[in-house]
């Protein structure tokens, strides 16, 4: 038996409509029930897997004489792109970073992310911009590494290629950065964009957040599958991204 490809239909991300979007982030609950979609129990899966990542990451950069995980500086600044309640500022960035900076465009959360912290870790959160990623304009090479994960479905195809193109410019220079981009993966047999109504966005695929990489004018220094997700999720795939 075979399977003829679907006839042509409009790219999935024409149908984003960030308005919408940002209606249902308001309705939802600020806790990780709210913000991993009835699945709280991946967060720590999640994290767990993104800190093993981010120290690779970081050690590949290391002397081979300093190779050890004590040996690791923190970086000077960093920011949580897309942060919801800051569930990865608080569960990973804060921890590697003198200052993280918040960018989330519904204030609910980050007000919650604010209840949630206590003394120093309060101190290491700086600017709070409650603006979607398709609007932020990043201070030129500040950063040492802006992470990106489950929210830029919200951006269409042009927007992501702006918005990473505005994350290039804002690496910092003189010392090693990162952009970091975590996201689900289309599962279509077809390897095309899914849409989904409920929140308006799209999942993109491992093809296209590759092209739409190349268009930014970033390359692939790492990328690994996330693992231990339960079965019935998209698969997620983290990439770290730097200048080509």
């Amino acid at each position: 038996m075979t399977f003829d490809p679907p006839l042509h239909t409009p790219p999935a991300d024409a149908a984003i409509d960030q308005q919408a979007s940002i209606a249902y982030w308001e309705s939802v609950s600020a806790d990780n029930n709210g913000m991993l979609g009835g699945y709280p129990q991946t967060s720590r899966i999640d994290l767990v897997g993104s800190s093993n990542f981010l120290m690779k990451l970081r050690r590949s950069k290391q002397p081979a004489s300093t190779l050890s995980k004590q040996s690791l500086e923190p970086l000077e600044r960093v920011a949580d792109c897309g942060a919801g309640i800051g569930r990865i500022t608080k569960g990973l960035l804060i921890s590697v970073a003198k200052k993280v900076d918040v960018v989330e465009p519904v204030k609910k959360f980050t007000d919650e992310l604010f209840a949630g912290l206590e003394g120093e870790d309060k101190g290491r959160v700086g600017e709070v911009v409650n603006l979607g990623l398709q609007d932020w304009t990043l201070e030129a090479g500040a950063y040492d590494l802006l992470w990106n994960q489950w929210c830029l479905g919200h951006l269409t195809d042009a927007q992501l290629v702006a918005y990473l193109s505005r994350c290039k410019d804002g690496l910092a220079k003189s010392r090693a950065s990162w952009i970091v981009v975590k996201e689900n993966m289309s599962s279509d047999i077809w390897k095309k964009d899914i849409y989904d109504e409920e929140d308006s966005h799209v999942t993109r695929s491992d093809d296209k957040f590759r092209a739409l990489f190349m268009e930014a004018g970033l390359k692939i220094v790492a990328t690994e599958l996330q693992k231990g997700f339960p079965k019935e999720l998209y698969p997620v795939r983290v990439y770290a991204l730097r200048p080509e």
